[in-house]
Order: C-alpha cells, then sequence, then structure tokens
C-alpha cells in the first residue's frame, strides 16, 4: 500500500546521503543552471504561492537532468528589507534572532517539498559572507561613476519612516501599512541605470523571455523621440540659467504652446514668481509636497490645479511671452520638471486652459478638413470643445508661420533644425526609466560602504576593510528624520578617513534589498571562494542562467535591476556576457475564492498540512494540474482528490506488473498509447505545459489498467520515468522495486519514443444488433473486444436500438465484424 510520507522521508534522507542533487560544478560535461526566485523568508512561512512557482521549476530542472544535462539547481533567503524589520518590530525580537529563525522554517517546508536542491550552496543576503560582496559591486560602481549622491523627490512613508518604490505605493497608501504616502526632497544614493536604458532596451529585441514580461519592461523603460526645447525668461537673451527647458515629442505642435507649467520643485519657480503671487505660489507648493509622486502621476484622473507664477517666458518658434503656471500634475522626475502646454493638442493642457482661462490655438489639423481657399497661416479656432487629437495620414500644420502648410512629421523635424540652427533647440531621445534610488533609512540592509571626509568627500571603503558589517543596535526602530538608525551607533557612525587618515564617518544608510537579490545567481557556484565574489571559471562554465522561472510582478524591479548590473559588470571587465538568464519564463498566478493569493490579502495557504496529509508529490501533481502553468489557476481543497487517486493507481499498477513478472508488449493499442504519451509528455514539458502532460499520463494510465487489465513491467516503466521530474518521490521508490539501483535521475534515460508505433492502422467494422446493421464504427487493426464494444456502445444508433435492454451475449470476429445479441 502507498504510504507517500514513509516513501518521501526515506528518499529525502537519500538524497541528502548521498549528495544526489550536488553536480560537480568543475567536471560538468553538459552544464544546465536552473535558477528559482529565492523566497522571502517572511514569518508566516513557506506559502502556497511560493511552492507554486518553485515545483514548476523543479519539474523543468528534473526533465533535463533525465534529458542528460548536469542540472545546477540551487536555493537561498532574500533576508534583508523593510518586511522583516517591521515584523521584527511588532513581535518585539530584534531581526538578528527572528531572521535566522524563520530561514530554517523555511527551509525545514522547501526540503519537505521535494525540490531538487543544491544545499550545499545556499545563499543568505543577511550573512556578512554574502553582503561583503553586494558592499563590493556598489564600490565598484561607485569608482566607475555610476554611483551617486543626489537631492531628489522620493515617496516618503510617515509610518514606515523610510523611502518607498513607486511600485510601493498604492492609491496613495503605503503597500506595507496602508499610511498616506507624502513627498520629500532627500539626499540619496543613485545607481544611474539610465545610462543603459537604450542597451537594456536593444536586448531585449533577442532575449529569449516571456513576451509580456519584455513588454513591461519597454514600457518602464519608455523610449521616446523628439526636441529639447529652450524657452528664453522674459527680458533675457535665454542663456543657460535664463531659460526653461522642456522635452517634447511633438515639436510640430511648437506654435500653440500658450502657456508653461513648472513642477511645484522647479529650481526657476522661485526666481520666475513675482512678489504679489508668491504667498499663493509657495502655499501651493507646500500642498504639492503632501501627495506622494504615484498619485501625481495619475494626472489624467484628478481635478487639475495650479497656481500663476506671475512670470513669463518666451516661445521659441513664435517670438510670444507665454505666462507660466506652476502645477502637481508636472513631476521633476520626468523629462526637465516643465512642460510647454499645447491645449489644442492635449486634452489634460486643454481642460487647464479651460480651467484657468488661457489661450487655445490649434496648429495641426487634416488637409481635408481644410476649405480649398483657406490659408494655413491663418486658420481661425480656439481648439472647440476637446483638443485635436486625430492622428492622420495627411495631418499638416497650420497657424505656424513659415511652417504652415507642412506635413506634421516632416514640419516637426524642420522646427526642431531650425531652433538648432538658432540655439534654441536639439532633436533628443528621452527615456520613462528614472535613476534607480538604493538609499533606504531602515536598519536591517547592508550598510552603504561610503565614508564621508571634510577634506576628501565621499570615498570608497577600501576592498580589503569589506564587509562593512552591519552592527547589532538595541533600538533599531526608525525615525521620522530621514536619518538611519545606524547614525545612533556612534561606534559604528564614528571612522576614519582612508585616503587621508583625518576622523570621519560612516554613511549609515543601507541600500535596497533588490541589489541584495540583483545578483545572487552570480554567487551560487562559488560559494565556497572567501576571496571573490565569483569565480571566472566556475563562471564561466556555467553562466548565463540556461533557464530562469519566476513571478511577472518582479518585470520592472529585480528582473530590470538585474540585467543592469549585469551589465555594468561586464562592462568593468568582471564577466563576459551581458544578459543574466538565457531563457526566463514568468509563471501565473493561483487564485483562491476570486483573489489572488498573498499576504496582503490575508489569504496565504501554507502547504504543510496538505503534504503532511496527502504528500509531497500528490501536492505537486495537484498545483500543476491546476491549469497551465504560465497563466495560474484556481486552488480549491476538493481538488487533491483527484491526484490522489492518480499515484495510488500508479503504485499499485507497478507493484503489480512487478509481482507479474510480465514483460514484453501484448496489445498494439496499449504500446501505441504509450509511445504517443511519451511524445507528448516529451514536448509539454519543454513548454511547460506541466498540466497537459498529467493529462496525458493519467489518460495512458487509464489505457494500460482499461478493462482490468494488469500492465507487463515494459509497460510501466516508461511511465516511471515520464512522472518522475512532477513526482520524484514515488518515481524513485517504484524505480527501485523495478529492480534499479541508485536514483532514477543519474541512471535512467528519458524514453523515446517511435513514429511508426504511433501509426494508427484502422479498420472499418460493421456493428450488429440482433444480426441486423446499426452501425460502422473505424477502431485500430486488432483492437481487442472490450475496445471495439465501448467504441459500438458510443454510437447513437446503436444506443437507441438497444433501448436499455441488457446485452446477452457478444459475438466478436477480430477486424471483421461485432454482433450484439439482446434478445
Amino acid at each position: 500500500m502507498y504510504d507517500p510520507r514513509s516513501v518521501e522521508a526515506r528518499w529525502q534522507t537519500w538524497w541528502e546521503e548521498n549528495g544526489t542533487n550536488e553536480p560537480d560544478l568543475d567536471d560538468a560535461e553538459r552544464p544546465f543552471f536552473n535558477l528559482m526566485m529565492y523566497p522571502y523568508p517572511s514569518a508566516e512561512g513557506l506559502h502556497v504561492g511560493n511552492l507554486y512557482a518553485f515545483t514548476g521549476a523543479d519539474i523543468y530542472g528534473r526533465f533535463r537532468r533525465l534529458r542528460g544535462d548536469d542540472v545546477f539547481e540551487p536555493i537561498g533567503y532574500d533576508a534583508f528589507g523593510i518586511h522583516s524589520e517591521n515584523h521584527a518590530l511588532k513581535v518585539d525580537t530584534h531581526p538578528m534572532e527572528l531572521i535566522p529563525s524563520n530561514i530554517r522554517s523555511f527551509e525545514r517546508m522547501l526540503r519537505a517539498a521535494g525540490l531538487m536542491t543544491d544545499w550545499s550552496r545556499t545563499v543568505d543576503t543577511t550573512d556578512p559572507r554574502y553582503y561583503r560582496w553586494t558592499q563590493w559591486i556598489f564600490v565598484q560602481l561607485f569608482k566607475a561613476g555610476l554611483a551617486e549622491k543626489k537631492e531628489a523627490a522620493v515617496n516618503w512613508c510617515p509610518k514606515d519612516q523610510t523611502v518607498l518604490a513607486n511600485e510601493q505605493v498604492i492609491g496613495g497608501l503605503c503597500e506595507r501599512c496602508d499610511a498616506a504616502v507624502e513627498q520629500r526632497m532627500l539626499s540619496q544614493w543613485f545607481f544611474r541605470i539610465t545610462d543603459y536604458a537604450q542597451r537594456l532596451l536593444d536586448n531585449l529585441e533577442w532575449i529569449d523571455w516571456s513576451e509580456t514580461t519584455k513588454t513591461a519592461q519597454r514600457n518602464w523603460i519608455g523610449r521616446s523621440e523628439g526636441a529639447r526645447l529652450h524657452f528664453p525668461l522674459a527680458g533675457t537673451d535665454g542663456a543657460a540659467g535664463d531659460r526653461i527647458e522642456v522635452f517634447t515629442t511633438r515639436p510640430d505642435t511648437l506654435c500653440g504652446a500658450t502657456f508653461m507649467v513648472l513642477a511645484p520643485e522647479h529650481p526657476l519657480l522661485e526666481r520666475l514668481t513675482t512678489d504679489e503671487r508668491r504667498a499663493e505660489v509657495e502655499a501651493y507648493v507646500q500642498a504639492a509636497a503632501a501627495i506622494d509622486l504615484v498619485e501625481r502621476r495619475k494626472a489624467d484622473d484628478r481635478e487639475k490645479t495650479g497656481v500663476f507664477t506671475g512670470g513669463f517666458a518666451r516661445n521659441p518658434a513664435t517670438g510670444e511671452d507665454v505666462p507660466v503656471w506652476v502645477a502637481d500634475y508636472v513631476l521633476m522626475d520626468y523629462g526637465t520638471g516643465a512642460i510647454m502646454a499645447v491645449p489644442g493638442h492635449d486634452q489634460r493642457d486643454f481642460h487647464f486652459a479651460r480651467q484657468f482661462g488661457l489661450s487655445i490655438v490649434q496648429v495641426v489639423c487634416s488637409r481635408a478638413s481644410l476649405p480649398e481657399s483657406a490659408d494655413p497661416r491663418e486658420v481661425p479656432g480656439d481648439g472647440g470643445e476637446s483638443a485635436f487629437l486625430e492622428h492622420t495620414p495627411d495631418e499638416i500644420l497650420i497657424n505656424s508661420g513659415r511652417f504652415s502648410g507642412m506635413e506634421a512629421d516632416a514640419g516637426g523635424r524642420a522646427i526642431t533644425e531650425w531652433l538648432a540652427e538658432r540655439g534654441l533647440g536639439a532633436p533628443e531621445v528621452n527615456y520613462r526609466l528614472h535613476d534607480w534610488c538604493i538609499s533606504r533609512q531602515r536598519y536591517w540592509g547592508p550598510p552603504i560602504p561610503i565614508i564621508y571626509c571634510d577634506a576628501c568627500g565621499a570615498q570608497a571603503v577600501p576592498e580589503e576593510d569589506l564587509p562593512v558589517v552591519l552592527p547589532f543596535v538595541e533600538d533599531f526602530r526608525p525615525t521620522a528624520t530621514g536619518v538611519s538608525p545606524l547614525a545612533r551607533a556612534e561606534a559604528f557612525h564614528a571612522t576614519t578617513c582612508p585616503a587621508c587618515g583625518a576622523d570621519a564617518r560612516r554613511e549609515t544608510d543601507v541600500s535596497d534589498t533588490f541589489l541584495d537579490s540583483g545578483w545572487y545567481f552570480l554567487r551560487y557556484p562559488s560559494t565556497e571562494f572567501d576571496d571573490r565574489p565569483f569565480d571566472a571559471a566556475r563562471t564561466r562554465k556555467w553562466l548565463p542562467v540556461s533557464s530562469y522561472i519566476g513571478g511577472e510582478e518582479h518585470s520592472v524591479l529585480h528582473l530590470l535591476y538585474s540585467r543592469f548590473l549585469t551589465m555594468v559588470l561586464s562592462d568593468l571587465g568582471h564577466l563576459e556576457f551581458e544578459e543574466p538568464y538565457d531563457r526566463f519564463r514568468k509563471h501565473g498566478l493561483l487564485i483562491r475564492e476570486g483573489a489572488k493569493i498573498s499576504k496582503s490579502r490575508g489569504n496565504v495557504i501554507l502547504p504543510d498540512e496538505y503534504i503532511e496529509r496527502f504528500g509531497a508529490d500528490t501536492f505537486r501533481v495537484y498545483l500543476m494540474f491546476l491549469g497551465p502553468f504560465q497563466r495560474g489557476g484556481d486552488f480549491r481543497d476538493s481538488g487533491l482528490a483527484g491526484p490522489d487517486r492518480f499515484l495510488k493507481k500508479v503504485w499499485d499498477s507497478v507493484t503489480a506488473a512487478v509481482e507479474s513478472g510480465r514483460t514484453g508488449f501484448d496489445d498494439p493499442g496499449v504500446e501505441r498509447a504509450l509511445h504517443a504519451t511519451i511524445r507528448q509528455v516529451t514536448e509539454d514539458l519543454e513548454a511547460l505545459s506541466y498540466n497537459t502532460a498529467i493529462a496525458a499520463m493519467m489518460d495512458c494510465l487509464n489505457t494500460l489498467r482499461f478493462g482490468g487489465r494488469t500492465a507487463s513491467i515494459d509497460e510501466v516503466r516508461p511511465l516511471v520515468i515520464l512522472l518522475a521530474p512532477v513526482a520524484p518521490h514515488i518515481a524513485e521508490e517504484l524505480w527501485a522495486r523495478l529492480g534499479e539501483e541508485s536514483s532514477v535521475f543519474d541512471h535512467a534515460e528519458w524514453p523515446a519514443w517511435d513514429e511508426r508505433k504511433l501509426a494508427v492502422d484502422e479498420v472499418e467494422l460493421p456493428v450488429q444488433v440482433n444480426g441486423r446493421l446499426r452501425a460502422t464504427i473505424r477502431v485500430a487493426r486488432g483492437a481487442p473486444e472490450a475496445v471495439v464494444r465501448e467504441a459500438a456502445l458510443a454510437e447513437a444508433n446503436v444506443i437507441r436500438r438497444l433501448d436499455g435492454a441488457e446485452i446477452r451475449k457478444v459475438i466478436h470476429i477480430p477486424d471483421r465484424m461485432l454482433n450484439l445479441v439482446i434478445s
């Protein structure tokens, strides 16, 4: 009788004692790096969503191993960060005590899941042996001029007392604690990822990733072509410092720019504001600072607000002075922090102009809409009831002076060239992507390895002095000051300058947890080396990562940042490749009662009770059978019964075959079904179509057992191998019971199918009821009576003639006829 608990415990112990899942990293002939997104060891423990992702990745790794690859499948713990720190504060336990306990709990649960993990190479981001090299990477970027400290507007959570990324703000509230988010200007450390924007974009054309993930990155990088234009301040010659610069993708509409709008943080705002307008402008700026950046980006969803500064700038195309306003929908960290407002051709500007009584001029229209005699330089129009936003092939410029009558795109280029000749503009490419802010004003993270000296300025901690160890700080609570708790640790804070030896002070911010996870895959093959972050030979052999499976929610954070860091390390000569992952595939999401399973929704499902009751293999089969792996499925407790019955049937069929001792194939239909199953499972596992692969194995098993038949050893052996990636424990046990030694993953060859066996040799059979022809069916040549009878009883005319009567006798002449006698 199948007892999953004893089977799984036995084989997990066997794998550990025999190092089954620890490949020889130096002598592997066919290295295949199968990467999983490492978990965040929360206090709640491993939840079913984590296990869904890990199981899908594990199945693919086991499949590649059975196909002959030397598969390396490590795992680790992304254990720094605000989530852990907040929970530590909540339960009044120091994170240095809490996190190791959480990690032990996670490891226990991961081992129970039966993953093919090389536990000898686990990494933990909170281990100084790991974050020493995280700090080393920061130093490399600092030396290369790619890490810089600058003031920037940031989202600030007043409850968590730290900076938030835009993605961490939902509806103006902190995603972690639901506090209303504020905006602050803080001095932060940034990585200059914008320097790599075009390269990050270009490589998306050839990397083998899920298309939706690549699209998300393209949209996040947000390349736009246009022009940088200079609007001289009224009464000046427009030299640097005396002009407002804007970026626009529509230089063709410049003559329709009737006012300008500055972000509340714009450096020219104070100069442009007149004395009589100053109090109102300052009040508006103060109010804007209380709105988070994400909410300010939703300009189309909010009522427009703004204040006239009293100042003017000169439209470089028309020479007319236009009023300058301040409004919170303009952002300092996008473009130049200023816009030329063209209400005739932008709906947002149109509403703003209507609300505040500003001029609206249409400068683009369809040529077909103009009267034949109309002069494009003098077409009347105030923009009507809405902005002209149509894009037609025959668009021309109107009310645009010398450029009137030109085709719109050509006119935009001509305007840009004309302004460039006069020093008033130039073509430019802009990106939505912002530099990566990595400073965090919290305790639980790697200290940023910078020392400040009054004489020498910011100095990188010498590499030989790394790691800068995070000290134990009893009171690690954050404060509203924007200063990290590490500043309270005088012994940590005070140091000497590595350049001149004078008294100096350490940086007290810690780095963003996305820096920890941006390079962890590089460390896995080299964990035993303490003198280098990644060994050159090992890295050359195992990287880039062969296959990476993970959640699409990481598309524009973790995955983008890891690409950036890999490119930088490649440019600096530390790596021989610039893209980290050869192949990335996203997995879907699990749903329960109509909602995504997540900690924030409070509907987390822990797998412990299911594994305890049904076994890890049954739970693995169930998770993968929920639906297409890359789309996800609906978790229901009742669904586990089917996978449970399936594995018990597999157990019974294999053990019965062993007891019978029968070998070979005595049924062509069974042999054909087996070869068809081998082909489908092989193709489906390669495509991550796990649900259909499992369905094919279930159908094959039903064929092997049809009519109560006992399968032969040769019929069940391939099925055991096909099942092994999905249900590894039971496959190992049945492999042993088939008389094989060692692990199925070490000594089994993935079964091959024979196309000739798949060819169906069919015959037409007449079906009679009491000697009268009632139907004709097609069945495989040599099909047994039970198969022929089942096919006959599926025919509507046969069913009607039987009319529920008992079949007293069946006359079957193979490949010739079937007669059902009912009276």
